[in-house]
């Protein structure tokens, strides 16, 4: 391997390097859109039985710290 055909291999790499930086967002940012919309498909699908009960709906999780007031200056 000559220097023209080193030089032409290492700008191919270089050029599909930067093709890769320049497609990657777009896809990751497919491939989210794809995730979203199946979970939104999933969650419509499954009717609701029966409404919440508002008594549980307002109230914080088990274990977790109450919340405070702020206190004035």
């Amino acid at each position: 391997m000559n220097t023209t055909q080193t030089e032409a291999l290492i700008a191919m790499v270089a050029v599909l390097g930067l093709f890769v930086l320049m497609v990657a967002p777009a896809v990751i940012g497919i491939l989210r859109d794809r995730r979203i919309d199946r979970q939104i498909r999933e969650a419509t699908a499954v009717p609701d039985t029966e409404p919440p009960d508002p008594r549980t709906a307002s109230r914080p999780a088990h274990g977790t710290a109450p919340r405070r007031p702020a206190r004035a200056a």
